[in-house]
């Protein structure tokens, strides 16, 4: 189940990146990032597209 070794998968790779964190700490922050960047630009895009659709939530 899931992707196999050759995929290019965020998880994945920082994975496999945990035997070389203390020599290659850039092999698993990088994609960490990029996983808190997409996860953020979600939640703030739901969050917009909330505000903007629903009347009754919005804030004064």
């Amino acid at each position: 189940m899931g992707a196999q070794a050759p995929t290019p998968e965020w998880g994945l790779i920082i994975n496999t990146s945990r035997t070389y964190f203390l020599k290659a700490w850039w092999y698993s922050v990088f994609p960490g990032m990029a996983i808190f960047i997409t996860v953020l630009s979600f939640n703030l895009l739901g969050d917009g597209l909330r505000e903007v659709l629903d009347p009754k939530t919005k804030k004064y």
